[in-house]
């Protein structure tokens, strides 16, 4: 069981290291794009979401991808698994339960499952706070030139 803690701890590390790097990327780019000047704020307020929005999909498909190499490694499913699909269900909490974990790796389901959470929680709060972000730096009303 210890075992199951310490590769389901590395690789949640991991994640989280790839997900503080791409958020940090994140916050800078919508910083400088909500402090461009534009009549159109409502433009500039979508293509930061959809950049935002789309650096996530990345990261989670990522770590996702981590994940499965982790399966690999460790044999963590039954031989010929599709790794990335299990890793998607598990990451996703979707949990269909068509491919289960073979019994001495049975844990690193629920493991990756908290780090999915996690994770989305966390982009959940970056989305929020990119969008927070890029309306405040507008004054109350309408820019010049928006109707």
């Amino acid at each position: 069981m210890l075992r199951q803690f310490l590769v389901g701890a590395g690789v949640s590390i991991c994640n989280i290291v790839i997900h503080a790097l791409l958020m940090t990327a994140v916050v800078r780019v919508a910083n400088k794009a909500g402090s461009m000047e534009t009549a159109h704020r409502w433009a500039l307020l979508t293509s930061v979401m959809v950049a935002t929005v789309s650096v996530l999909m990345f990261a989670h498909a990522s770590e996702v991808l981590v994940w499965a190499l982790a399966y690999g490694v460790v044999h963590a499913a039954p031989a010929g698994t599709d790794l990335v699909y299990f890793a998607f269900v598990n990451y996703t909490t979707l949990g269909y339960g068509d491919v289960t974990p073979v019994e001495r790796w049975r844990l690193l389901g629920p493991l990756t499952a908290m780090n999915g959470v996690l994770l989305f929680g966390w982009s959940t709060a970056v989305i929020f706070e990119v969008l927070r972000r890029t309306m405040a730096s507008y004054p109350r009303g309408r820019p010049q030139g928006e109707r």
